[in-house]
């Protein structure tokens, strides 16, 4: 039985103590320092936000005592230390919340006080450092004593505080941060390559899962049966994803099917593809961890449609459910865009889950030693600066930079000489021979946004202790970044995968992708394959070696953070040289040219560890075996899976749902026995409410539920272990709509009569639902307009919206219920064809006949490649844009003007301009319908005019 519940009492543990003491008013405030974000800068500002907008998931953090904060970094050290009785000891989130959180008498005051100024509570953390929250613009402003704001930045509005919030004096003492209260996220590390071909006259290779097995010696460890079994992985991810490119990718790769656990966090809006990048970030992620450990449960956790949340809420969910025992995240913010408040709050998740014995693995990024290059909110001397990305910063948090193939010997991309298979007239997937050297990941090209290994030193995270005895760390006092590095260029060589992201495809060269992964790895039409690279490959893929070392060394409950066992083993000369492949060519240096950075200075790669690539590559075979093997009491446990199945999947809102927990041995045939705890989600509640101690039987039991409200909900299981079985986790979902009463009717009413915008800015129309008769149900919105083709490049967005993207209405009294249709008349807003479409909203062009799913327009179909060009080898080793750099740009024209083919593996966007919407005065039809009896309908016009 896993033995957290014993570490209570040692180390002096105390149960929190109460540390507000004062009388909470509004009379006493205090400014929170650090509070206001890099981002809102005044040069940006696009007006003030309406007082009625709500802002919903509101997150209110609490740091920790100085006992608390001593306590934890105790038990950290005690965790890791092998000859201590707390040795791989984990905390559940609940042991966590009892031993590191607030004490409930502070929580409750902070609701109060929260209510007493007009804000809903949505849910507490079971972590205790944490009240989630809604309330109006109006409300924001009054509490926290700020004024929020639009920021126009790059074409795209933002929304963000104005100036430093603050808080009742009573209260200021104990938060680390306020947090979504804007809508910035983190960015994905994945990068496209500039260009790419793969015909049989190109002789290109690619990466595909084989072929890293292959070159970091994984094939050992798969052919003993380790594969992950019994490991679990959560990936973190802010957009939903289309499970057949999941699919594709395992079929065109000849893995096994794997599909991961969707588990939308719960309060963050209907599940919801963002077309920025954020998906394809996530296909990545899913397709690389599921297929490297191919034994492994695979969860990904994710934010919905809601743009105030993002990954980092993700991470918190997956930590403070303990959803998975490692958790991979390819997102990043370069330091400079963190708040003090920021890094106090993310530094809490992170050590909660090293604590709890999850092991975090973070992609350092893709922009080099300069790790805030390209982003436009910062300004020009801040993107320039030597600068590293968060979270791999993180001294809870294993960083991954990237290497690339050595360019510098031909026989390392050519087919037939030692390294490559020889080519072929089809494509064969599993190519790769051996260990290929590599360099430190630097694509840099005169010119070109950056495409090189993240690395550096942290101006915010002190140094670890683990960070030392290694040969070539540098002197100092503050973290290094990365710690460990894989292959990550996106042209040298590149890597496979399969989305329906279109901004990863090519549509900026003729002829236009038009698929991914429909015929292999390829687009049918045109032969095309997707390709990338970037840390976000490293990271994924890191987390499944973790996984298989998890399993080969008997960490059946995970291993919190790996860093003080890498940095250990990579001390001793001899297990450096076998289970590490030191990289010691190449630097990060910005080489793109005075538009990208003021200089060139980075890092360079040397002996031992470096600030380009850490600690170098891996042998994970060689690694696994040096691994030292797991002597805590949780050694001899089998491992368990939990599964929650519910008896319908969407059953009607109050309509009890039973869902059925099992709890089976990955391996044997004994029976798990003990408890387990339940967290059902209440629906607009992010934890919702817990059932502990529900007692197996046989392995298993059942629960009965009912949601009150519409939408997806989720039921997480958590097994707490017995003596011989070692915990884990299950996710069920169902989604549910609300049951229409099948009589009665609803009146649809708008206003204002007349709403009036100036021509590029938006407005809010308000829509109220009526119900009469004993009507209720979901009322499903959409409009029509007098003239499409005048207002073609206007987007619009409800307040709440269904599945397919009409507005949604639930109606479930007698009471009217209102929502708001919000109309942007800036067609920069609105560019859906460069990606660039504001968060939520939708093109008005897709409500049109005549266009694709998916919000891209019909594009003519090319000409289908010839057989020899659309069925070459992935191995294709040759000459042509491999041998060295200076040749690429000729291979390139001479593989065009040979075989009138380009391979663009992902598009970049389109430059194709739109112009406001004309203006005019036009009418708006609003209509109804019930969401099961269509028969119940509703209308309203309004008219729209546009200045």
């Amino acid at each position: 039985m896993l033995m957290a519940c014993a570490i209570a009492g040692q180390l002096g543990a105390q149960a929190p103590r109460a540390r507000i003491t004062a009388e909470i008013t509004n009379s006493e405030q205090t400014a929170l320092q650090g509070s206001l974000h890099p981002f809102a800068r005044p040069e940006d500002d696009a007006g003030r936000m309406p007082g009625s907008v709500r802002l919903n998931g509101i997150s209110i953090y609490f740091n920790r005592s100085a006992a608390q904060r001593a306590d934890l970094e105790a038990l950290l050290a005690a965790q890791q230390d092998s000859s201590s009785p707390q040795y791989h000891q984990w905390l559940t989130p609940d042991q966590f919340a009892a031993r590191f959180g607030m004490a409930q008498s502070d929580i409750d005051k902070v609701q109060s006080w929260l209510q007493q100024q007009g804000f809903s509570i949505d849910s507490v953390a079971r972590s205790h450092n944490m009240i989630r929250f809604s309330g109006t613009v109006s409300q924001v402003e009054s509490a926290f004593g700020t004024q929020m704001h639009y920021y126009k930045v790059g074409g795209v509005q933002h929304f963000a505080p104005s100036t430093v919030l603050s808080l009742p004096a009573a209260i200021a003492p104990a938060v680390s941060g306020i947090r979504n209260l804007n809508d910035f996220r983190p960015r994905p590390q994945h990068v496209v390559p500039r260009a790419a071909f793969t015909s049989s006259q190109s002789g290109n290779v690619f990466f595909a899962p084989p072929d890293v097995a292959t070159v970091y010696d994984i094939g050992p460890l798969y052919s003993n049966g380790v594969n992950g079994k019994g490991q679990a992985i959560a990936v973190a991810g802010q957009s939903a994803i289309e499970l057949s490119d999941i699919h594709n990718f395992q079929s065109a790769a000849g893995v096994t099917r794997n599909d991961p656990i969707m588990v939308l966090m719960p309060g963050t809006g209907d599940s919801q593809v963002a077309a920025n990048g954020d998906e394809g970030e996530s296909d990545i992620d899913l397709e690389w961890s599921g297929a490297m450990a191919p034994g492994a449960n695979i969860y990904f956790v994710y934010t919905g449609s809601n743009t105030t949340f993002g990954v980092y809420d993700s991470v918190q969910y997956a930590v403070d459910e303990l959803i998975a025992p490692i958790i991979s995240l390819s997102y990043a913010s370069c330091e400079t865009e963190l708040t003090a408040n920021d890094l106090s709050v993310l530094e809490g998740i992170m050590s909660q889950g090293a604590v709890q014995g999850q092991t975090i693995i973070a992609a350092s990024g893709d922009q080099g030693s300069t790790a805030c290059s390209g982003d436009t909110h910062l300004s020009t001397q801040q993107q320039e600066a030597l600068v590293v990305n968060y979270p791999a910063s993180s001294a809870y948090v294993t960083g991954m930079g990237g290497t690339e193939i050595d360019p510098s010997n031909k026989a390392f991309y050519t087919a037939g000489q030692g390294y490559w298979q020889a080519k072929s007239s089809s494509d064969v997937v599993s190519t790769a021979l051996k260990y290929i050297p590599e360099v430190a990941w630097n694509d840099d090209v005169l010119g070109s946004p950056l495409s090189a290994s993240g690395g550096g030193t942290s101006v915010l995270v002190k140094r670890p202790a683990w960070q030392t005895g290694v040969p070539g760390i540098a002197s100092g006092s503050m973290r290094l970044v990365p710690d460990v590095s894989l292959y990550s260029s996106p042209g040298l060589p590149g890597y496979l995968y399969c989305t329906s992201d279109q901004t990863d495809w090519n549509t900026t060269t003729a002829p236009v992708q038009q698929a991914s992964c429909n015929a292999g790895f390829r687009d049918s039409a045109t032969g095309y394959l997707t390709v990338a690279g970037g840390t976000s490959f490293a990271a994924p893929i890191f987390a499944s070696m973790v996984a298989l070392i998890n399993q080969k060394a008997g960490y059946t409950t995970g291993q919190g953070l790996i860093n003080p066992t890498l940095y250990s083993l990579a001390n001793n000369p001899s297990t450096y040289a076998s289970a590490f492949h030191d990289i010691t060519s190449g630097n990060n240096n910005c080489l793109a040219g005075t538009s990208y950075c003021a200089s060139t200075a980075g890092f360079s790669a040397g002996t031992g560890y470096d600030e380009v690539t850490g600690l170098g590559s891996v042998d994970l075979n060689n690694l696994a075996g040096a691994w030292p093997e797991n002597t805590g009491t949780s050694s001899s446990m089998v491992s368990t899976t939990t599964t929650v199945v519910p008896a319908n999947g969407t059953p009607d809102v109050n309509v009890a749902d039973v869902f059925t927990i099992t709890v089976a041995p990955v391996s044997g045939s004994s029976t798990p026995t003990g408890t387990v705890t339940l967290q059902i989600d209440g629906g607009t509640k992010y934890g919702g409410t817990t059932v502990a101690n529900q007692t197996l039987t046989n392995g298993s039991l059942t629960y009965s539920a009912t949601f009150t409200t519409n939408g997806p909900h989720q039921v997480v299981a958590q097994y707490s272990g017995d003596a011989t079985h070692a915990a884990s986790v299950g996710v069920g979902e169902v989604t549910i709509g609300t049951a229409s009463s099948g009589k009665g009717t609803f009146a649809l009413v708008s206003t204002p009569s007349t709403l009036t915008v100036s021509r590029g800015s938006s407005a809010d129309e308000t829509i109220t639902v009526t119900p009469a008769g004993g009507y209720t149900g979901t009322v499903l919105l959409n409009f029509s307009t007098s003239n499409d083709t005048a207002l073609a490049n206007l987007c619009y967005a409800f307040t709440n919206t269904s599945s397919s993207g009409q507005g949604s209405v639930a109606v479930s009294g007698t009471a009217a219920v209102t929502t708001q249709l919000t109309f942007d008349t800036n067609a920069s807003d609105c560019a859906y064809a460069t990606g660039a479409i504001k968060p939520g909203f939708r093109p008005l062009r897709t409500l049109m006949p005549g266009h694709a799913s998916r919000n891209a327009p019909p594009a003519p179909r090319p000409n289908r490649l010839p057989a020899e060009a659309a069925f070459a080898g992935l191995l294709l080793a040759g000459f042509l844009g491999r041998y060295a750099r200076r040749f690429r740009s000729v291979a390139w024209i001479l593989v065009l003007a040979s075989a009138g083919l380009a391979l663009s593996a992902c598009g970049g966007s389109s430059t194709t301009t739109f112009s406001n919407p004309a203006r005019g005065t036009y009418t708006i039809t609003v209509n109804g319908v019930d969401s099961v009896t269509s028969t119940i309908t509703g209308s309203t016009q309004f008219t729209f005019t546009i200045n």
